[in-house]
């Protein structure tokens, strides 16, 4: 596919996605219940993290264990920042700068430190857990920023909501939803213009081969380091998006969260970004419902799906639905069809 045929398809992926979502704003909030809408934007902002990993790990080639680590930083910067400025939309800003800056700091020494792929996945997975375990030992008085008290294993239950700029009305379960559809398509928007710009196709390059990247003038480190603070950003806006749908904890630290962020893009499709959106949304439906049930930990479900696609669909639910697509569409080799296609070229 050449850049331009590439650039084509994209744009009318983002249109077609626009569509959705105009369509999503203006139906669903009149038609579902306000338990479901709730629900459904609590999936949105998954699906915000979703993207943050498939276009870091995607199209950037950085396996990060640590995922959950910028997206628990984002709700709580959120969270201490609206409690202690009393401004939702400073405490906005917060919540996408401070992961940011911390992964810019991480990033630093891991990418600039030159650390393979293993002790990167390693050290970012430790970063988490040392988070998750010092969260979760906040509890009392004592631990607090200003007037947030950070709370421990409980977290911070009165984390305010979203307020409208200027007025300081909060949003409504029905304005969260539409400020959730907004901006996982702006996500996305900006994650398929970011990987067609110089800077995507350089980051592309170093994914494909650092060596050569580096050779032809590109400065490997560099790169990797902006991506990485990129995909920070974007998992921390996810976080503000969780911490208003549902209230922060520190289980957004937790293990079991940076590994549902691995396995949304290992079964969606790795290299695409529609694929990790659908299939966040997917098992997330499915785990609700079988917690619903009671009749197995939703876990063990999530870890068999992940197995059965690594082994039996490892290019993930996108490629291979569009390689099915495609092999329906080709006519059969000696048909009138596939004679006119073969004259044609």
């Amino acid at each position: 596919m050449t850049l331009s045929t590439f650039c084509r398809a994209s744009g009318t992926h983002v249109a077609l996605a626009a569509v959705a979502m105009l369509a999503a704003i203006v139906i669903f909030p009149k038609v579902a219940p306000l338990y479901t809408l709730i629900n459904v934007t609590l999936y949105m902002s998954m699906g915000v993290f979703a993207l943050s990993l498939a276009l870091l790990w995607g199209y950037g080639g950085i396996l990060c264990f640590g995922q959950s680590a910028f997206f628990g930083l984002g709700a709580y910067a959120y969270a201490i920042a609206a409690i202690n400025f009393g401004d939702t939309t400073l405490a906005s800003a917060f919540a996408i700068g401070i992961p940011a800056l911390f992964a810019a700091g991480l990033g630093y020494f891991l990418f600039y430190g030159r650390l393979s792929d293993v002790y990167l996945g390693v050290i970012t997975l430790t970063v988490t857990l040392i988070l998750f375990k010092l969260i979760n030992s906040t509890g009392g008085d004592a631990w607090r920023i200003g007037e947030a008290r950070l709370g421990g294993f409980n977290g911070i239950p009165n984390t305010p909501l979203l307020t409208m700029p200027f007025t300081g009305i909060p949003l409504s379960p029905a304005n969260l939803f539409t400020l959730a559809c907004i901006a996982l398509f702006a996500t996305y928007a900006l994650c398929k213009r970011l990987i067609t710009t110089r800077f995507g196709r350089a980051v592309i390059a170093v994914r494909e081969n650092e060596v050569r990247a580096e050779l032809l003038g590109y400065n490997a480190r560099r790169l990797k380091l902006a991506i990485f603070v990129i995909s920070a950003g974007i998992a921390g806006l996810a976080g503000l998006l969780f911490a208003n749908s549902v209230f922060v904890s520190p289980t957004m630290f937790s293990l079991s969260m940076a590994a549902q962020v691995l396995i949304w893009v290992v079964v969606g499709g790795l290299g695409t970004l529609f694929g990790p959106v659908a299939a966040c949304f997917a098992l997330q439906i499915a785990a609700a419902a079988l917690g619903k049930l009671g009749l197995i930990d939703p876990n063990i479900v999530l870890g068999l799906v992940l197995v059965v696609f690594v082994v039996f669909v490892p290019g993930g639910i996108q490629p291979a639905l569009a390689a099915l697509l495609a092999r329906i569409l080709t006519p059969p080799r000696g048909s009138p069809g596939h004679m006119r296609e073969e004259a044609a070229r």
